[in-house]
Order: structure tokens, then C-alpha cells, then sequence
């Protein structure tokens, strides 16, 4: 029975009062007033992540310069102080007066929104700043800015703070140069960290570097001294040669592609591996799509009708019983496509997918009539690549009987989940977690000593199957993984659905010696491979169980390192190793070793357990790492170890 609706006079006249709406209670941001309030509008987030974003629109200024041909070098350096100063050679920000604003062109480019030389197409053709917002956005999110600029025989200077001028746009040399120098203080007030990574900037610039032939870009960490020089002659070619860097081949050089349409630039270059991974990259105006778009749709509807197409002309597929689809002809490809489009479209602020509904025809219909051309003049290298798409084919097939086989069972689809698998009793998957445990015994503690309400624990018994180096047929039927894939619930494959994850954390838990190191890399690399928006998304997690246990009577201190270690023996009296002054040292050399309750006080207990989130900083550079460190290729990964020898800091033999 519903309660009918009454009024109440009283109260609705005094809300009209207090929350009347009219013109004097809108609110006005003025400047970049919106900016400061709103940052996540323009640069994603406030984190790190939204720290960094300001490096690379400062950047993607130079390299505008450097597609219209005016720029040939960019220096990126991180100031002892914790600033960046970014300086290039290109003609520099103009600094003559605007008559429209009553300012200088330096001031308006860094002070007003939507203020910039990329809208009429004269300056620049094409651009990938975010369009006359990117150099005021910095400003405004900084608590100071400077500006030089040389132009015209003489060195100009401007300062901010907080996005507003301190000074006028002043004369304070002579030179022979040009270019721009800015130099930016992230304001404190605004972001989370204030502390850049060199590892995250120099990945970027190499990006860059790759994308724009014959641009040097220079990065350097006045903090650490590192510093590093990209300068590729090759462009794409060479960024293909890199990501397939320890891999083999199926033909020595990477198929080049360039055109351009209508108005947009085409550059595609790719090469076969022997791998079985699909290694894919997007590009717009220099501007990474991490989410893909148009461009993408077009090449791979391209590559999948070019390759059928060809083989059936050829005749190369008369003993073939299945249709070859897309992913079977982008198994064990590298590739980058990069367009550069005049009116570039980008949904989302920080422009992760491109959103041109024409690029999708002008990339498909070029690269189908180039990539067609290609493989009638190498003829040898159609072959090798065809029989490898066929491969392809028939494990995808492989793998979807074995699926069927799994799904009879009730595997897969979750009707009967692992034996081993200790669940938790809630369902909610936002509240749950599930730990990845080396080893029965540690499994059988780790079970033990969980919350029951939320935490499951999964034994993983011996080491999972290296997936760099198997075909997904081999995968879904590997007796280690089988369990893992079966417990999450996601299945894999084209059945994959991320949406279905029963846990909102998914944490591994591995012994911390070289075993358990390497028990974790291979989980991850499954995880890269088969489930990357589950690391994308946040979810993947490294449990840090402590490596000691340093105790003195009935005083107990864990330690997680050997720094650790050091200031428990020293809080407890003990001289550098303890001996002598009753204080007992024991290293875990195993989870097993410790019992279920020091397992939750050190390792599972939300409160006082620590977790190391997984993330991707740099896809780029992560692909480039898995397969070095994960494939094939043995000397590759020799000399990789060979160079960062001497930077291991925890190192257990």
C-alpha cells in the first residue's frame, strides 16, 4: 500500500528562497580559472599519469614544429630542483603583438584556452597538441612557468605562475637562434606526486622518435645523471625492428607502406614473427590511440581481405577445411600505423581512440592496393607468411574443440570450478580478492590463514607453461593453467569476457627467491598475453611476503629487504649482523616456512599487508621487455642481462 503524496507548504517556500536559480547564480570560471578547478577534464587524471601528460603536450608542441619541417631537435631535461625545461630549434612561439587581445603571441598561447596556430591549416598541416589547450593547460597547472623564446635576433622571456603572467614579455638578449625554451613547476596544490620518472618520459621520447624520421630527441636527468639520444633515420621501419627484437623473423625486413589520400598521410609498417602474439600499434598526428579508432578498423579489414585474397588467387589454400579469419592473419605480427589526419577527431580529452569515420576507407582502400602490390613482387615472402596464417588457423581451431571438450565438462564456463580452489563466501566481485599460491603447502597455510568472507586462494603446483612460446590451443589445455583460467571465470580466447571476473583483486603470491620470481613472470606474461585489460584495469596485484623475521626475546620485527633488516637489528641493540647480542635472524627462504598467522599478519591482512599493483606505464616498452626476456631469442636476452648487471640491488642466489 502506497502512502498518497502530500505538500507541505512551508518547507517548499523556503527552498525556493534559499536555491532559487537565476543568472547571478551561475558561476563564471574565468581564464584558466576552469582548468585549475577541473584538471582531470584536460589531462586525464591528477596522478601520475596526469603529472606526466603535461611532459608530453609541451613535447607534442616541438614535434608540430618538426612535421611542418621547422624543428630538428627537442632536449627534455629533469631538473635537480624537480622541474622539466623542454627546448627545441624550431621557429619558436611567435612573439609579435596580437591585436585581437592586446597581447603577445606568447601570452595569449599561454594564458587563453583554444588559442594556437593548428585551426586554419596554414601554419600547421597537421598537429597532435591538444589543438591550442595543451601550453595554456600546463601553464595554468603549474606553480611557475617560464617562457623564452628566440626569434628574430633576440631572446624573449615571460614568467608565470598558477597560469598568470608575473611579467611582461620581455627582451633580455641577442641571439642567432631560434626555437623555445619552457621550463614548468607542477603545482603541488593540483597533483598528487610532483615527482617526475625519467623511465616514463624517455619511453615516450622514443615514441616520438620512432614516428618523426630524422628527429633527435635528447633526455636527460640532471637527479641521476641519465640520459639518453633517440635519432631514427628509419622511422617505423626501425620501431618494428625493435619490437620484434629477439624474436625470429619470417623475412628480414619489415614491408613498408606510405601514402596519402585525400588530404591524410598513410604510414604502415609491419613484419612477421614466429611468435604467436598480435603486436599492434596506432598512432594519429603522432598522438598514440591506445583504444585504436578508425585507422585500425581499416588495416586489419585490409590485411584480413588483401591476405585471403591473394591466396586464394595463388591457389594456397586448396587443402585448407576452415575460412582464415582476421586473428589468424595477425598471429605473430609486429606492426605500427600512424596517420596523419588534418581535422583529427579523438574521443576523449587526452585522445585515446581516433574517431574519423573517412579514415577508415582511405586507410583500408590504400593499404589493400599497397599490401596487394607487395606480396605480388615478393611472392617468397607471401608464401612464408600464408603458411604461418594457416597454422594459425588450425590452432584457433584446436583451441575451439578444446574449449567445446572443456565446456562438456563444465570447466570453463565456471560450472565446476578447481578442486583446490579455497573460495571465498561472498560474491560480490568488487569485494573479493583471490590469491595465486606457489605450491601446495604454501596454498594449504595461505587457506588457513585468510579472511573466509572475501580472500580465495588458488595453489598453483610447478611452473605455469610459458605462454611468449605456445599457441592458445596449448594454453586452454594446460593442466597449470586450466585452473587459473577456470577459478577467474573469464574463459579466453574469443570467448574471453572480463566482465564475468569473479574477483576484484587478483593477487600472486610466490616465495621471494629465484623460483618465485620466475613462478611470477610467468603469470604475468599469461596475464599480458591473454587478460591485458585485467592488468589495464587495476586489478593484478604482487603479494610482498617478508623476506626475514628478526627477533629478540619477545620482540618480533619482520623485514621485507636487507635495508629493513639492518634497522630492526639496530632498534634491537645488535651490531651489522646481530650475533652475540641475542638477537635471532631467520630468512624465510619459503612461504611455507611461516605459519598461517604470521601469513595474515605479514602478507594477506588488508591493514597491514603490502601489495604492488601491476601496471603498464608504457606498452611499447612492456611488449618489447616480455619478448626479450620471454621468447625465443637466447642472445638477445644474454646481452640484456649483461647491460643491467649492475643495477640488480636485491639479487637471491
Amino acid at each position: 500500500m502506497t502512502e498518497p503524496a502530500r505538500d507541505f507548504p512551508e518547507e517548499k517556500a523556503e527552498a525556493s528562497q534559499s536555491e532559487e536559480y537565476n543568472a547571478d547564480a551561475i558561476q563564471v570560471l574565468k581564464g584558466l580559472e576552469g582548468v585549475r578547478k577541473r584538471p582531470a577534464m584536460y589531462i586525464g587524471d591528477t596522478g601520475e599519469s596526469g603529472l606526466h601528460e603535461l611532459v608530453k603536450e609541451i613535447v607534442n608542441n616541438s614535434v608540430d614544429e618538426a612535421m611542418a619541417g621547422r624543428c630538428s631537435r627537442i632536449d627534455v631535461t629533469i631538473t635537480e630542483q624537480g622541474t622539466v625545461h623542454i627546448k627545441d630549434d624550431g621557429h619558436g612561439i611567435p612573439t609579435d603583438f596580437h591585436a585581437g587581445e592586446n597581447k603577445s603571441g606568447v601570452e595569449v598561447v599561454m594564458t587563453m584556452l583554444h588559442a594556437g596556430g593548428k585551426f586554419d591549416k596554414k601554419a600547421y598541416q597537421v598537429s597532435g597538441g591538444l589543438h591550442g589547450v595543451g601550453a595554456s593547460v600546463v601553464n595554468a597547472l603549474s606553480e611557475w612557468c617560464t617562457v623564452e623564446v628566440w626569434q628574430k635576433g633576440k631572446v624573449h622571456l615571460q614568467k608565470f605562475a598558477r597560469g598568470v603572467p608575473e611579467t611582461g614579455l620581455d627582451i633580455v638578449g641577442e641571439t642567432e637562434e631560434t626555437g623555445t625554451l619552457i621550463e614548468f613547476k607542477p603545482d603541488a596544490e593540483i597533483f598528487e606526486t610532483v615527482i617526475f620518472s625519467f623511465e616514463y618520459i624517455a619511453y615516450r621520447l622514443r615514441e616520438l622518435a620512432f614516428l618523426t624520421k630524422g628527429l633527435e630527441i635528447n633526455v636527460r636527468d640532471a637527479r641521476s645523471g641519465e640520459e639518453a639520444k633517440y635519432l631514427y633515420e628509419g622511422g617505423i621501419e626501425e620501431f618494428v625492428r625493435f619490437l620484434n627484437e629477439g624474436r625470429s623473423v619470417l623475412h628480414p625486413d619489415p614491408i613498408y607502406l606510405q601514402g596519402e589520400r585525400d588530404g591524410v598521410s598513410v604510414e604502415v609498417a609491419m613484419q612477421y614473427n614466429d611468435s604467436y602474439q598480435e603486436t599492434l600499434f596506432t598512432y594519429a598526428n603522432n598522438i598514440k590511440t591506445d583504444d585504436g579508432g578508425t585507422h585500425l578498423v581499416g588495416f586489419r579489414s585490409a590485411l584480413t581481405r588483401t591476405i585471403n585474397s591473394y591466396a586464394n588467387r595463388n591457389n594456397l589454400l586448396k587443402n585448407v577445411k576452415f575460412n582464415v579469419a582476421g586473428e589468424d592473419t595477425r598471429e605473430g605480427i609486429a606492426a605500427v600505423i600512424s596517420v596523419k589526419v588534418p581535422e583529427p577527431q579523438f574521443e576523449g580529452q587526452t585522445k585515446g581512440k581516433l574517431g574519423n569515420s573517412e579514415v577508415k576507407g582511405i586507410v583500408d582502400s590504400f593499404v589493400s592496393e599497397a599490401l596487394s602490390m607487395y606480396l605480388d613482387e615478393n611472392p617468397d615472402v607471401a608464401k612464408r607468411v600464408i603458411d604461418k596464417i594457416v597454422d594459425a588457423g588450425r590452432a584457433r581451431e584446436a583451441a575451439r574443440k578444446a574449449r567445446e571438450l572443456t565446456r562438456r565438462k563444465g570447466i570453463l564456463d565456471g560450472a565446476s570450478l578447481p578442486g583446490k580452489l579455497a573460495d571465498c563466501s561472498i560474491r560480490d566481485p568488487e569485494k573479493t580478492e583471490i590469491y595465486l599460491v606457489e605450491g601446495d603447502s604454501a596454498g594449504g597455510s595461505a587457506a588457513m590463514a585468510r579472511d573466509q568472507s572475501f580472500q580465495a586462494v588458488l595453489p598453483m603446483f610447478g611452473k605455469p607453461l610459458n605462454v611468449e612460446k605456445a599457441r592458445i590451443d596449448r594454453v586452454i589445455g594446460n593442466d597449470k593453467l586450466l585452473p587459473l583460467i577456470t577459478a577467474l571465470g573469464t574463459n579466453l580466447g574469443e570467448e574471453y569476457d572480463i566482465e564475468k571476473l569473479r574477483y576484484g583483486k587478483v593477487i600472486i603470491m610466490a616465495d621471494a627467491d629465484v623460483d618465485g620470481s620466475h613462478i611470477r613472470t610467468l603469470i604475468m606474461t599469461f596475464f599480458f598475453r591473454y587478460m591485458r585489460d585485467l592488468i589495464e584495469k587495476g586489478k593484478l596485484y604482487l603479494a610482498q611476503p617478508p623476506l626475514y623475521l628478526v627477533k629478540k626475546g619477545k620482540q618480533e620485527h619482520y623485514a621485507f629487504d636487507e635495508v629493513e633488516r639492518a634497522k630492526h637489528i639496530e632498534t634491537l641493540g645488535g651490531g651489522e649482523t646481530g650475533e652475540g647480542r641475542g638477537i635471532m635472524i631467520q630468512r624465510y627462504k619459503g612461504l611455507g616456512e611461516m605459519n598461517p598467522e604470521q601469513l595474515w599478519e605479514t602478507t594477506m591482512d588488508p591493514n597491514r599487508r603490502t601489495l604492488l599493483q601491476v601496471r603498464i606505464d608504457d606498452a611499447v616498452e612492456a611488449e618489447h621487455l616480455f619478448t626479450l626476456l620471454m621468447g625465443e631469442q637466447v642472445e638477445p636476452r644474454r646481452e640484456f642481462i649483461e647491460k643491467y648487471a649492475l643495477d640488480v640491488k636485491n639479487l637471491d642466489i
